[in-house]
């Protein structure tokens, strides 16, 4: 079985994440993408976050009709409201795994360049292989710069195009070109072509300021929002346009 993790605040989830998640799950024929809303991230005041239940509710609702997109709760929170991180998220879901299965850690461009702040990233490169969904225009090569040196390997053998013919072990191509970087211990598919034109910081903004989302967030989900009055007015009277190239936020507990 292939199985993604895709973490973050979710706050709110929105289109982007869920079309970022298809991708990869047609790409990389994953049977399950485990959306993980972390409870208590390290690199975020938890009062400037929605609640849990909202956050998981609204990945519930997003993943709603979609066999393939699992609202997981790996990172609720506990009693001893301690921050969530990913080293510790994806060894707990190593030790779950069958000696077959293949396990992928999902996550943006912007966030993985963030990763040598989090906490044991070294060891997390080594653990799981990434996938890391790009947006136009961007250079691979800052990706790459990431990784530390001594976990890279030879040149000649770091980054290459990914095909269909190239692809026999589960991936598949005509999702999006496919670059991978090879490391000692496992690899960076870097997933390109992905059009992600919102961040959950602008659907916030657009809501507290009275403006409609619509088409920014998935039905359910919108639909939850005004429910419960969330981010602002209960009302949404005109339209907002989302940043043309908006980043990826995700990336479980993160740091």
């Amino acid at each position: 079985m292939n199985i993604a993790l895709f973490g973050g605040t979710f706050d709110p989830i929105h289109t982007g994440h869920v079309q970022a998640a298809r991708a990869a799950a047609r790409m990389f024929k994953l049977d399950r993408v485990l959306f993980v809303p972390t409870g208590r991230p390290p690199h975020k005041h938890g009062d400037h976050l929605t609640s849990f239940p909202h956050r998981y509710g609204m990945t519930v609702l997003a993943c709603a009709g979609d066999r393939q997109l699992i609202p997981s709760l790996l990172e609720a929170p506990t009693a001893e409201d301690k921050p969530c991180y990913s080293i510790d998220t994806v060894r707990k879901v190593r030790r779950s795994l069958r000696k077959d299965d293949r396990l992928f850690f999902l996550i943006g461009v912007d966030a993985f360049l963030d990763l040598p702040h989090w906490k044991e990233y070294r060891r997390l490169l080594s653990l799981v292989d990434f996938i890391v969904v790009s947006r136009p225009g961007f250079d691979v090569d800052e990706i790459r710069k990431v990784v530390p040196e001594e976990m890279s390997r030879p040149a000649a053998a770091h980054l290459q195009p990914l095909t269909s013919s190239s692809a026999r072990k589960g991936l598949r191509g005509g999702a999006g070109r496919l670059d991978t970087i090879r490391l000692r211990h496992s690899t960076l598919y870097v997933l390109r072509g992905v059009q992600m034109h919102v961040a959950s910081h602008a659907i916030r903004q657009a809501i507290g300021s009275g403006r409609t989302v619509t088409g920014l967030v998935p039905r359910l989900v919108e639909e939850y929002i005004l429910k419960e009055g969330l981010y602002g007015p209960h009302r949404l009277t005109s339209e907002v346009r989302a940043p043309v190239h908006a980043p990826l936020q995700s990336g479980c507990g993160g740091k």
